[in-house]
């Protein structure tokens, strides 16, 4: 229960601080203020990134990734009759977006709320087509909660182009332990790091111990540069994705042995796999051809090291997902396992 407990507590607060790639620093305020509290001394990378390091009897290092960027949105134009089109961060699907509350946020701090709307939302007004419409970037737009009724209106009010746009994440937790929000990739994750390094930082350890929350895995580069020294083991802790002919499952931890970018290494894949087996921890191995990850990041810049990924299983990964409280635990129970060898 107390796992549960802390757990659900770190991730409410995650979800609740907007983050989209790009918009990071009030959430890693979060991070080095949770840090702190523990009393663990940590690293900011240049761009962004925090690094906690828990020295061990050797220097050769295994490190465990999770990122903290989210999907998100831009301003692209003020629109001639006041409303805004935008542009995608990371990988949305726009149907997911359709009928969505959003803020936008100027410059200068000010917020805004809005609806993400089609441009021919009424099936009374547009007919059939306000069903067959594509949805894409040119067909769909914000709709301000404001008396709005051209561009100079919609500036006037402050709003630019590049203002971020925060996705209302509609974080809920069900009696029966599933999880449902926007961007549990990755932010369950990093409430599973951020637990784990809490239970590691006073336990003796082999091999040194490197925590590494990164804020631009969404856009592909959030693992391409400031790794520690004497690394040989990264673990990207992600998501599995149940889904159609998958084998992936919400309420294990799921070991990818392959995605988009190749194999994951063998031998440390089959070593996590009889971790879990040994340590009755549930489990699910799986392929992603979609996919890619802060260690397949780190892989292609050419760092020397044996990769590979894991983590709670999302169901419908990049839109309104869901886990369940089960699948948080078994990928906890990997990580303390794993870290201790």
């Amino acid at each position: 229960m107390a796992f549960e407990t802390t757990i659900r507590e770190r991730l409410q607060s995650l979800i609740e601080i907007h983050s989209p790639t790009g918009y990071h620093l009030d959430v890693m305020k979060y991070i080095e203020s949770t840090l702190n509290s523990m009393d663990v001394p940590f690293k900011t990378t240049t761009k962004g990134a925090v690094l906690v390091t828990l020295p061990g009897k050797s220097e050769e290092g295994r490190l465990f990734s999770a990122h903290v960027d989210t999907l998100g949105a831009m301003v692209k134009s003020l629109k001639s009759k006041g409303t805004l089109e935008f542009t995608l961060i990371g990988g949305y699907m726009y149907n997911t977006l359709e009928s969505e509350n959003c803020t936008v946020m100027t410059s200068s701090g000010k917020t805004y709320s809005g609806t993400i709307q089609t441009i021919k939302p009424s099936v009374h007004i547009d007919g059939q087509d306000a069903r067959s419409l594509e949805r894409k970037q040119e067909t769909m737009e914000i709709v301000l909660d404001e008396k709005v009724f051209n561009a100079s209106d919609v500036s006037a009010l402050g709003i630019e182009v590049g203002d971020f746009v925060f996705i209302d994440p509609k974080l809920q937790f069900t009696e029966k332990g599933f999880i449902k929000s926007r961007y549990l990739d990755d932010k369950a994750s990093v409430a599973v790091l951020l637990e784990a390094i809490s239970a590691l930082k006073s336990v003796p350890l082999e091999k040194t111990l490197h925590f590494f929350i990164s804020n631009y895995e969404e856009v592909g580069h959030g693992a391409k540069a400031a790794l520690p020294e004497h690394l040989t083991e990264f673990i990207a802790v992600d998501m599995g994705a149940p889904g159609n002919n998958q084998n992936s499952s919400e309420y294990k931890v799921n070991i990818c042995a392959k995605d988009s970018s190749g194999p994951y290494d063998y031998e440390l894949r089959r070593t996590m796999e009889r971790i879990c087996r040994e340590n009755q921890i549930p489990y699910a191995t799986d392929i992603y051809p979609f996919y890619g990850s802060d260690a397949s990041a780190a892989l292609g810049s050419g760092y020397d090291i044996r990769a590979g990924l894991i983590g709670p299983g999302v169901f419908a990964s990049h839109g309104y997902e869901r886990t369940h409280m089960e699948s948080l635990k078994a990928t906890y129970d990997l990580i303390i396992e794993l870290a201790k060898r």
